[in-house]
Formats: C-alpha cells, sequence, structure tokens
C-alpha cells in the first residue's frame, strides 16, 4: 500500500495519458469531469489558506499536471461529442441544457466571456506578476544572502539556521522562476479551449448535415450544444486554476491566510466603510435606481461602520491605559522587593565597551557607523585564527567618561581604555623623517606610539609622507581585539565549551563521546585549552587535540602536563605561528638554569610547581629582562626556547615580570625550522 501511495503521482499521469487514447464511457467520464473540479477547487481554496507561496512549492508542478488533465478531458470529451451523437455524459447535457437556457449562441457567447477573462485578464497578470517576482527575487539574492553571512558572523543566529535561510531564498528563486514559466500552461490552455470548441462545432456540423442527415436546427440543438457544454465544464475548472495561479503569485507580502489578511485590512479604517455607505445613499437622487436596495446596502455600511468605529475607540482607550501603566516604572524599593528582580543585578557581561557621548554616533547605523559589523568581523576573524567564538559583546554608553573616552571592560572590570576623537584620523609618524603634519599630539592607546590626530583635509597630505593613518573606529576595535587576545582564557568557559564540542560532534561524534567525559572530565578539559589559550595558542584543531588527550589522559592527571603533550602534537600550528620563511629567532636558556628548575620542582597533589629562593629568581628574572633589551632592535618578537621538560615551569617563572615574551619547547617546532640563536640566558 505505502509503494502504491508513493508512486500515486506517477500512476494518474499514466490513467490521464491513457485518456488520450482510450475511449471511454459516459459514466467514467462524468466521473472523471468530477474529479477534475474537485481538484481544482481544491487548489483554489488551498491558495487562500497559505501564509507564503513556498508552503505550496510543488504549484508549479501541480499546474501542469492540472492542464494535462484537462487536455485529456477535451480529447475524451471530444470523441463521445463526435462520435457518440452528441452524448458525452450528463454533466456536459446539463451544462448544455440548463447553464445556457438551451441556447447554443447564448452558450457561445458566454463561454468566449469566461476565455477570454481568464485568457487576457486573470493568466495576462499571473503571468506579469510572476516574471516581476522571478526577476526581483533573483537580484535580492546577493543582498539576502549577505545578511544571513552578517547575522551569522554576528553570532545572531546558528549554522543550522543560517542553512536553512539559505535554503529557504533558493526555493524562493526556483519557485518564482518556475512560476513564470508555468503560467504559459494556463494560457495555452485557454488557447487550446477555443480550438477545441471550433473543431467540435466544425465536426459536429459535418457530422450531423452530411453523415446523419439531420436538419441544421438539430445540429445546432444536439451537437452545438454539447461542444458548449464540454467546453463551459472544462473552463470553468481551468478559471479555478488560473486563479488560483494568481492568487499565489500575488501573496508574497502577506503573513496570514487571505481571510485574516482581508479582515484585518479591510476592518481597520471604519471611516472608509462610512464614506462607502454615505456615497451609496447619495445614489438614491438619481432617477430610475431601486431605492429599497441602496438604502438597505447603504444603511448596512453605516452600521458597520459606526460599530467598528466604535470598537477602535475602546481598543485604542485600553493600549493607551497599558502604556500609561508601563511608561510608570516602579520605585526602587517596589522593584527590588521582588527578589527576581535583585537577581537580575548579578549578571555580568563578558565583554562589554562603553563609549562618551561623541562616539555613540559610531554605533548608529543611520548615521553611517558600522561598529556592530566590525565587531561580528573580528568575530570571524577569532573563529578562524584561534578556533574560539568570542561572546557577545556588550555596547553602551557611559554619561560618567569624557565625551571621547571608551572603556573596555572583561566581566564587569576595567580593563583598557582610551580616547580618540570621532571627526578626525590617528596618523602614526613610522618612517623616522621630521613630522611634517599638523594636529593634535597624542600617543596610540593600544601599542603607545607617538601619534597625531588629524583632520580629513590633512589626511592625503599624511598619506603621502608615508604616515600611517587609521579612523578612530578601527583604533577602538584594535585596542578590542588585543584585549581579547590577552584575555582569551578567561572568556572561554564551561558554556563556550559546550557550544565547541556540539558543534564538532558534528563532524566527529565519536571522538568527543571516547573522550569526554570518559579519559577527562569538562573541567579539566575546560583547563587545557585554556591553557593553550592564555599563551595564544589556536584550539581550532580540536581532533588533534582530543586525540592527545584520549592517548595520554588515562594515565596523565596533572592538566599542566597534559597541555604540553597537546602543544607537542600541535607543532605544526605553533611552528607555523612563529617561524617565519621556515627561521626562528630565539634566546636559549642555558643548562644551569633548567637543572636548577628540574631540582626544585615539587608535587601537590595534580599539579606541581617550582620552588626557588627569592634571590635566585630574583637573578633569573633580571636574566630575562636583560636579554629581551638586548635583542629587542633585532627580534619582533621575544622567543625563548627551552627543553620540554622545563618549558611550562619557566613560562611561569617570568609570566609576571616578562608577559609579551613567548616560551617554547624544542619538541614544539618542526624539524625542518631552522634555529638561529640570538642570545642566552644565564646566571652563572
Amino acid at each position: 500500500m505505502k509503494k502504491i501511495l508513493d508512486n500515486v503521482v506517477t500512476i494518474f499521469i499514466v490513467l490521464v495519458i491513457f485518456l488520450l487514447i482510450i475511449p471511454l464511457n459516459t459514466v467514467l467520464l462524468d466521473a472523471i469531469i468530477i474529479f477534475n473540479i474537485a481538484i481544482s477547487l481544491g487548489i483554489l481554496l488551498l491558495t487562500m489558506y497559505i501564509k507564503e507561496p513556498l508552503e505550496f512549492s510543488v504549484f508549479p508542478s501541480v499546474l501542469l499536471i492540472s492542464t494535462l488533465l484537462r487536455i485529456g478531458l477535451n480529447v475524451a470529451a471530444t470523441r463521445l461529442i463526435l462520435g457518440n451523437g452528441g452524448n458525452a455524459g450528463q454533466i456536459i447535457k446539463a451544462f448544455g441544457d440548463y447553464v445556457i437556457g438551451g441556447n447554443p449562441v447564448v452558450g457561445f457567447v458566454i463561454f468566449l466571456i469566461i476565455v477570454i477573462a481568464q485568457f487576457v485578464v486573470i493568466t495576462k497578470g499571473a503571468e506579469r506578476v510572476s516574471e516581476v517576482a522571478a526577476r526581483f527575487t533573483l537580484d535580492a539574492m546577493p543582498g539576502k544572502q549577505m545578511a544571513i553571512d552578517a547575522d551569522l558572523n554576528s553570532g545572531l543566529i546558528t549554522e543550522d539556521v543560517a542553512k536553512e535561510r539559505r535554503q529557504k531564498i533558493q526555493r524562493e528563486a526556483d519557485f518564482y522562476g518556475a512560476m513564470d514559466g508555468a503560467t504559459k500552461f494556463v494560457k495555452g490552455d485557454a488557447i487550446l479551449a477555443i480550438i477545441i470548441v471550433f473543431v467540435n462545432s466544425i465536426g459536429g456540423i459535418i457530422i450531423g448535415l452530411v453523415q446523419g442527415g439531420q436538419t441544421f436546427n438539430e445540429v445546432l440543438s444536439v451537437y452545438i450544444t454539447a461542444t458548449v457544454g464540454g467546453g463551459l465544464v472544462s473552463q470553468i475548472s481551468s478559471l479555478m486554476v488560473s486563479t488560483a495561479t494568481g492568487m499565489i503569485v500575488t501573496r508574497a507580502a502577506s503573513v496570514n491566510n487571505l481571510g485574516t489578511d482581508l479582515k484585518t485590512q479591510f476592518l481597520s479604517y471604519p471611516v472608509v466603510i462610512l464614506i462607502t455607505g454615505g456615497a451609496l445613499l447619495a445614489l438614491t437622487l438619481v432617477p430610475g435606481f431601486p431605492i429599497f436596495t441602496i438604502l438597505l446596502l447603504g444603511a448596512g455600511l453605516i452600521a458597520c461602520g459606526i460599530v467598528l468605529r466604535r470598537r477602535k475607540q475602546q481598543e485604542q482607550l485600553a493600549a493607551e491605559a497599558l502604556a500609561e501603566q508601563q511608561e510608570l516604572p516602579p520605585s526602587e524599593t517596589e522593584l527590588y522587593k521582588n527578589p527576581e528582580n535583585i537577581y537580575s543585578l548579578l549578571h555580568i557581561e563578558p565583554i562589554e565597551v562603553e563609549f562618551g557621548y561623541s562616539l555613540v554616533s559610531l554605533l548608529d547605523e543611520s548615521k553611517g557607523g558600522n561598529f556592530l559589523n566590525r565587531v561580528s568581523m573580528l568575530r570571524r576573524q577569532y573563529a578562524e585564527e584561534y578556533g574560539m567564538v568570542i561572546p557577545t559583546v556588550r555596547l553602551r554608553d557611559n554619561p560618567e567618561l569624557g565625551v571621547s573616552e571608551y572603556v573596555i571592560k572583561i566581566k564587569g572590570e576595567f580593563i583598557a581604555g582610551g580616547e580618540v576623537l570621532a571627526d578626525r584620523y590617528l596618523a602614526m609618524n613610522q618612517t623616522g623623517e621630521e613630522d611634517t603634519v599638523e594636529g593634535i599630539e597624542t600617543v596610540e592607546p593600544v601599542f603607545k606610539i607617538p601619534a597625531k590626530w588629524i583632520t580629513e583635509e590633512e589626511r592625503e597630505k599624511a598619506l603621502l609622507a608615508g604616515y600611517s593613518v587609521i579612523d578612530p573606529l578601527s583604533v577602538i576595535i584594535t585596542h578590542l581585539s588585543e584585549v581579547i587576545k590577552d584575555h582569551m582564557s578567561e572568556l572561554f568557559g564551561r558554556k563556550e565549551l559546550a557550544m565547541l564540542l556540539e558543534n564538532f560532534k558534528q563532524h566527529n561524534k565519536e571522538l568527543v563521546e571516547d573522550t569526554v567525559p570518559g579519559v577527562i572530565t569538562m573541567a579539566d578539559l575546560q583547563k587545557v585549552l585554556c591553557n593553550l589559550l592564555a599563551e595564544q595558542i589556536p584550539i581550532r584543531d580540536l581532533v588533534t587535540i582530543l586525540e592527545t588527550i584520549s592517548e595520554y589522559g588515562a594515565t596523565v592527571k596533572d592538566t599542566d602536563l597534559l597541555t604540553e603533550y597537546v602543544r607537542q602534537a600541535l607543532k605544526r600550528t605553533i611552528s607555523r605561528k612563529y617561524a617565519k620563511d621556515g627561521k626562528i629567532s630565539v634566546i636559549t636558556l642555558s643548562p644551569d638554569i633548567e637543572d636548577l628548575i628540574m631540582a626544585n620542582i615539587k608535587k601537590a597533589g595534580n599539579t606541581s610547581y617550582v620552588s626557588l629562593a627569592p634571590d635566585v629568581l630574583q637573578k633569573i628574572i633580571s636574566a630575562q629582562l636583560a636579554e629581551e633589551q638586548k635583542v629587542a632592535s633585532s627580534v619582533d618578537e621575544v622567543i625563548v626556547l627551552t627543553s620540554p621538560v622545563v618549558r611550562f615551569y619557566y613560562k611561569r617563572l617570568i609570566e609576571q615580570f616578562s608577559s609579551k615574551a613567548v616560551v617554547l619547547s624544542y619538541s614544539e617546532l618542526n624539524s625542518d625550522i631552522t634555529v638561529m640563536a640570538v642570545g642566552n640566558i644565564s646566571i652563572s
């Protein structure tokens, strides 16, 4: 039974094709005509109840199938009319006798009116609407795709929602493109109906007069009546499908079904109904008009308008009263009597950026501000570079700040800030030559480089002089990016880890389920990933990270030591990050310091640390800082290279005093990397 239902459309089309070949008796033809009318009516009603065209996305195919069915019925009816003495069943006879009143001429005129109305008015209009809708839909596709990408990058929607929206856009384009061609079916159906009626009429006259020996009046009574009746039967169902075609392509702006939209929109303006009723009453002054009918309709419309206006006034008063209640906020004492309102004070935003008054324009998209778009691109950059999706950035104005100041907070606490001039550009002279550009002296807030705030007029001059010129929005975005980079480990919480693993499960569910929580708990996995992010090591390669943890996690419970194993497994990533053109310049650590550190490692539960005398620690730190100063002019980034067992402990020793120094081990570099020692740290 299921297989039959799955192939019902195929079976139906095959049966329709048989209509073109196999003669039918009148009883079966009547049944198929009734079925055709029911299908056409169902299609029309369905287009009235759907909310958007894509809910009936198979309509172009249904249109083709229904057209094929009517062609089969026309052929079957023609065969019976011409071959069965004008007897083509009770329905065609009823239309010929009752609908056209037994007068073939009247019936023929009615038939022509229906066909012309369908062909010229409905079908032509639907065809034009479909053509324009298809063109506009295709033109709007790039903009809609960009809007989806922007929402996805800003974190407003998930990847699944974005994929669903993209599929919907594609389906809309395919639907309207198909409708543009499908309307030609209805147009051709109307033309075919006219041809069939003329063919049947001529054929009936020839058969009746020449072969049947009937008089001309008898031919009209039998053949022409049956021909016109059959044409009307076909065109009524065709008219319903044609109307459905126009209905579905004009429903693009609807949000409800047709009945709800009509009721809502027509009854929203009682004054229109009142004016219409008054205009009808004015028609009673025209001599010869039916006064009673006009009075009845006019009075009914006026009464309806009055009732609707009173109801609308009551709804408006109720809405105003509700708005007044909402506009009157409760006092602070009343507000915090409810404990739930107090809990709202406890929420802390992961990242906040507060702005002074003059910088608010950078947030206002209506005034050209694109701060939100830049934050979205920043989120995308971190996802691609570090494998971490940064939390939503909360933006707010702060009247307590200076008009040109901004503040960046992490978890409610001040981290960094600065001052920018919204109507100027920041120019930095990195050419080494004398300043030739006029501007307000300042210091670049991120890297503390001397700079100037210059006007739009000075911008071109500064660029020609080799200055680096940055707009104020880019200054804030760069500062925000550096703050986030330095605090990634703080921003990567349990919620972010759960979302990361849930997304990764879509690609490698088995690895996640085998590792978490069987080999490592969520808490320890978070510590390992935060250790990596704290030293700005990307966690995008989750396959390598989880496979390494799965290999060592069963025996190694120290998360710091486990992090070292993961770092060694990520040596390609680390080498790419720090080695330039296959070379890396480093400061080496002398063997005496490494031996000293190894000799003073202490264990404490599942973790370990180095315990050194204060004077020894001071010597190591001094040697580190002194070597950094020596190589500062020759390297872009200070990198200390140690043995694998010492790397983690040495990093912990110096991070409070030299947070920008990178500490790597030999095992974290590819074998093809050329290591160039530019210094050595020693306390001997």
